[in-house]
């Protein structure tokens, strides 16, 4: 609903441990105080030596010259920015969070669970993920959770960061907070119809598009022979490496034709990430929508989301902010098989041009009650849906994401959802030895690369000005024939004008050697700048975040299951920062 903008196998013995360790927290006998638990530190760290295959060290995202104003200003808690959001970056704003979340209808989280079972039905599942559903049924069991859409083959890098922070978030608040259980949730954005947005990946550089004549909600389209066909493109360019084969069965098996682009993202995810406890919904469902209900109806009698809404932006734009989006009046659509359309007021009746249904307002009425499953919220109600079917505290989000959600405040407060903690997710450069060793040659460190290219050389000069600089000897030149012309004039003052012209001669020679020494210098600048060049489109291609650009399938062709474990060691829970990898 809406947009998102934004083997290493573990052991028998090491699942066993991990999954006694995760029953120990599904339904403790008592709930506690959770301002009674070990504070979360903030990350004052800014370089450690990962225990796995890796060196990692962490640099603040302003530095990076990639994410929005508004983002940082978020992460940093301006003051600006106090209004818009509900609870600080903090182990008080989780608290706080828990605390509003308290009260989450019984009824509500039974509907969830069933659901969910019906989902993992004839799923193979770990039993970490089925003891996280069955736990939900718990008043102290709360969810953190991340959302996107089913982008085929996982999409873009920050796809699996995104998963990675929440599954690492809950692990950290069950150890800090005992007496109550927290599951990492993945909330699919499926019924997004924005084929361009979803339908390609990038391994390596090379593009893979997904061509297809299908129509509507991303996630009801199904599997194609051209989709499969991109399988077997994918497998050749990867098969070559230790693990590509590998990456290239878990697509066949996740993506066959009998299955929708929403079944294949779940069972995908779900191969991936279910040893770590993670639960994907997919919120295109009846049941979960009836839950809705109430506030579908509120909005389409009331238009209450475009009301709350504008008051946000206005405020946000006198605080010199750009808003993401100013909503409609009436922030719904309806859902009919492949069609995905807007319900447009007009006159007093309802209109569906593109499926030429019209309603009014009793008979718009009397079909949410009777098909909930035909309306979806568009980027304004999103949210609140996913707020109203999960006893959510935290959602992690890209930097657009987080834009949304501050505009989004006052909707939440008008049909009295709680609204959770916002987390900008985690981010990762990830290279590899080869290029690690390239810039150590350059003398320089990875964060160089994310300045302009003229940046990099001009600290490179200024480091090799200074290490093949004359001028020390040159004063040293000029000193000892001061001493020369001293002792020559009292010999004979007309040598004094001699012993100048050989300083001359010799300040010359060594002058016209200076030149051939800078000569020499930018000819080995602009081998160093070729190398720059080439090392900034690997680190950044398209001149964007290498995770907004490149697929794992690359990643995991080299390291496996490992690359996740990698990145799930290095992944922060509230601390904020961008992190560098570089793989062993």
């Amino acid at each position: 609903m809406g947009r998102f903008f934004e083997p290493r196998i573990h052991n028998d013995t090491k699942e066993h441990k991990e999954e006694i360790e995760t029953r120990r927290h599904v339904i403790p006998a008592k709930a506690g105080n959770a301002s009674s638990a070990k504070p979360i530190s903030k990350f004052d760290k800014k370089y450690f030596m990962s225990e796995s295959n890796c060196n990692t060290h962490f640099i603040d995202y302003k530095n990076t010259g990639y994410f929005s104003k508004i983002a940082i200003d978020y992460i940093e808690q301006k003051e600006d920015l106090q209004t818009f959001f509900q609870h600080e970056i903090s182990d008080k704003g989780i608290e706080n969070s828990i605390k509003a979340r308290e009260s989450f209808p019984e009824t509500t989280r039974k509907i969830l669970v069933e659901e969910l079972q019906k989902q993992y039905a004839g799923t193979q599942s770990t039993s970490i993920v089925q003891q996280n559903i069955l736990s939900l049924k718990a008043q102290n069991t709360f969810t953190v959770t991340t959302a996107h859409q089913p982008n085929i083959f996982g999409g873009p890098l920050y796809f699996v960061y995104k998963i990675l922070h929440v599954v690492k978030l809950a692990k950290t608040l069950c150890e800090k907070y005992p007496h109550q259980h927290f599951v990492p949730v993945f909330y699919m954005g499926s019924e997004d119809a924005d084929l361009d947005e979803l339908n390609n990946i990038a391994i390596s550089g090379k593009k893979y598009i997904w061509q297809t004549n299908q129509t509507g909600a991303v996630g009801r389209m199904q599997v194609d022979k051209q989709l499969l066909s991109l399988i077997d493109e994918i497998q050749a360019q990867i098969g070559v490496e230790k693990f590509g084969e590998e990456w290239a069965r878990i697509l066949k098996k996740s993506y066959t034709p009998e299955k929708n682009i929403q079944q294949a993202t779940f069972e995908l995810i779900n191969a991936l990430f279910g040893k770590y406890g993670l639960l994907v919904l997919i919120p295109d469902n009846a049941n979960l929508k009836k839950v809705f209900e109430p506030v579908v109806v509120k909005e389409i009698k009331e238009e209450f989301s475009y009301k709350a809404l504008q008051q946000i932006v206005t405020a946000l734009e006198e605080k010199d902010y750009h808003a993401q989006t100013s909503g409609r009046e009436l922030n719904l659509f309806y859902l009919l098989n492949d069609k995905r359309e807007r319900i447009e007021l007009e006159n007093g009746n309802y209109f569906v041009h593109a499926l030429q249904l019209q309603f009014s307002q009793e008979e718009l009425l009397e079909e949410v009650k009777n098909f909930p499953e035909r309306f979806s919220g568009n980027v304004v109600l999103r949210g609140p849906f996913q707020e109203t079917i999960l006893p959510n505290i935290a959602f992690v989000g890209g930097g657009g994401e987080i834009a949304y959600w501050l505009e989004m405040k006052k909707v939440y407060g008008s049909v009295n959802i709680p609204y959770p903690l916002l987390l900008l997710r985690n981010s990762f450069l990830l290279i590899n030895e080869k290029q690690n060793a390239k810039i150590e040659k350059l003398g320089l460190q990875v964060e160089d690369f994310f300045k302009k290219d003229f940046e990099i050389l001009d600290k490179i000069i200024a480091r090799q000005e200074e290490r093949i600089s004359l001028e020390e000897q040159v004063d040293k030149l000029k000193a000892l024939y001061e001493e020369i012309k001293s002792k020559a004039a009292k010999a004979d003052i007309t040598l004094k004008n001699h012993a100048e012209f050989l300083y001359l001669k010799a300040f010359n020679k060594i002058n016209g050697l200076e030149k051939k020494i800078a000569n020499a210098l930018r000819k080995q600048l602009a081998a160093e700048k070729r190398q720059i060049t080439k090392l900034q489109s690997e680190f950044f291609p398209n001149n964007s975040l290498q995770e907004r650009q490149e697929n794992i399938a690359g990643f995991y062709a080299k390291y496996g299951m490992a690359i996740f474990d990698i990145i799930l060691e290095n992944s922060l829970t509230i601390e904020e920062m961008f992190g560098i990898v570089v793989l062993k």
